[in-house]
């Protein structure tokens, strides 16, 4: 797929508490550190070649030296090239992570209890949701959309396809063994088996859901849907687990951090 293609965020999402802060740590570990250690590298590299020169007295060899630096660039900008590659897409991700999350944000009005980064063992869920209608994990994919033409997927409950010609079946295997865990995490925490109902999202992308009528096991949606789809869950739990789901959850991740694990 060469085609050009664009973010599928109309808009960016809004900014986070402590965001200004974060930036300016960013800023200074990436501008200013790495700036000041590539100096300090050099001219260290710098002063040992001539203490070597000094006590070898070698003759010069500008060829060999011209060779093993073009090579070294050479190397150098692929790298470059193929990391900035990943950063876009890393960024890409968070952006669509950052307006999805600000969405369910505004669910906690009618009463949802909302967590974003959960981070288990080489993995994370990026969103989960405790209601009254039930569990959910949520995992936010966002993808770039062709500037012209049709921007759609399609879904018939056991495959993904994006304007009809990628698959994406290893992310519907992602988004149930994410559901899985926290299936087992809650029947370890808690000694109650409860159903987690998995969830894949894609921001800006219209979802043409053929498998709607019969509440596959993933649900495929825009964000925007999940407004109409979980009250169509037919798990009803009431106030008190609501409460010890949420309190269990939210240990977990409040351990985590104090061990320094995220």
């Amino acid at each position: 797929m060469n085609a050009k293609t664009k973010s599928p965020l109309k808009a960016k999402p809004l900014r986070n508490p402590g965001q200004s802060l974060d930036e300016e740590i960013d800023k200074l570990i990436n501008d200013k550190l790495d700036f000041y250690g590539l100096i300090m590298v050099f001219f260290a590299v710098y002063a040992a070649m001539e203490w070597y020169r000094w006590y070898t007295n070698p003759p010069y060899a500008p060829v060999q030296y011209t060779i093993m630096s073009i090579l070294i660039i050479s190397f150098s900008i692929f790298k470059i090239i193929k990391i900035k590659k990943h950063v876009k897409l890393l960024k890409l991700g968070r952006d669509g992570e950052k307006a999805v999350g600000q969405f369910l944000e505004l669910m906690r009005e009618s009463g949802y209890k909302v967590f974003h980064d959960i981070v288990g063992d080489k993995f994370n869920i990026d969103h989960v949701i405790i209601c009254k209608h039930g569990i959910f994990t949520i995992e936010t994919k966002t993808f770039s959309k062709p500037i012209n033409g049709k921007a759609e997927i399609q879904y018939n409950g056991d495959k993904i396809t994006v304007n009809g010609h990628e698959t994406l079946s290893d992310i519907l295997t992602q988004a149930k063994a994410e559901a899985y865990w926290l299936k087992n995490f809650f029947k370890e925490s808690t000694g109650k088996e409860i159903q987690v109902k998995p969830i894949i999202v894609f921001p800006g992308w219209w979802i043409e859901n053929s498998a709607a009528g019969y509440n596959p096991e993933v649900w495929v949606l825009n964000p925007k849907a999940l407004i109409e789809f979980i009250p169509k869950s037919r798990m009803n739990l009431a106030n008190e687990e609501i409460h010890l789901y949420s309190s269990v959850l939210g240990r977990f991740i409040r351990n985590q951090q104090k061990s320094g694990t995220i």
